[in-house]
């Protein structure tokens, strides 16, 4: 993938870009992206793939005067018409999932084709959904991962988690990072989104891994229900990282949408 800059009222967005044919815009999640995601990779085999970095992750900043769930959405939107991508496939997944929605839902007649990956936004409960922002690093791979002693080396990089290097790192980055998620996601990961999800009109796909920790699955027929027409697809051996542990199950979902 390689590096683009793209300006916006708010920031100058950094965004990875690769692949052919039809644009496919993709949101990641709270635990951010990296260029050799290998679902980034799966979905540039057939499309054209735009995948700018949300405020504060990567080194696109923090951009504090976006404040609430609309400015996060309208920026994403000003991102999409700042890379000149007309009618994109919409991929998020988790946070971005949730943002994604939030576009196909204020602009519903921009957006023809949306998956949603184990996305939050919506509250279920008797489902409730753990508190991200209290989770210790060594619990982080249990929720996140089908496998969580591979997961945890994938997190660790080679490195124990214990180790002081990672996780200077890892809280380093994640101060940062979970600054901006905070914003959308805390107290609870919730802002109204299930009044406004009947407004979508695209093709829909909601994909979630069997083993999701993180967000449970349950939440999976809540989308369905709540956005007509929409289509359901579970990944087994695959938990909330279902994009690094089965990327090629949701880049064959992704491209079912046509």
């Amino acid at each position: 993938m390689e590096n683009r800059i793209v300006e916006t009222r708010h920031a100058s967005v950094r965004c990875l870009e690769g692949g052919a044919g039809e644009p496919l815009v993709y949101l990641h999640g709270a635990a951010g992206m990296a260029p050799d995601d290998p679902l980034l990779t799966a979905l540039a085999d057939r499309f054209h793939v735009f995948a700018p970095f949300l405020p504060g992750y990567g080194e696109t900043p923090e951009c504090g005067e976006l404040r609430d769930m609309l400015d996060f959405t309208l920026h994403t939107w000003d991102v999409v018409e700042a890379l000149g991508a007309r009618d994109p496939v919409l991929v998020g997944h988790c946070m971005g999932g949730m943002i994604a929605a939030e576009m196909a839902a204020v602009a519903p007649h921009d957006v023809s084709r949306l998956a949603l990956i184990a996305p939050y936004g919506l509250w279920l409960d008797d489902h409730p959904i753990p508190d991200l922002f209290s989770l210790l690093p060594f619990e982080m791979p249990g929720y996140l991962f089908h496998d969580p002693e591979a997961g945890a080396a994938l997190m660790a990089a080679g490195l124990k988690m214990d180790d002081p290097e990672f996780l200077k790192t890892y809280l380093v980055r994640n101060a940062r990072q979970l600054g901006m998620a905070g914003k959308i996601l805390f107290p609870i990961p919730e802002r109204g989104l299930a009044g406004r999800l009947y407004r979508i009109k695209a093709r829909t796909a909601i994909i979630w891994g069997e083993s999701d920790r993180m967000i449970p699955p349950i939440y999976g027929p809540a989308w369905r229900t709540a956005i007509e027409g929409s289509r359901m697809v579970s990944v087994p051996e695959a938990g909330h990282m279902v994009v690094l542990e089965k990327p090629d199950a949701v880049a064959e979902a992704v491209g079912s949408l046509g």
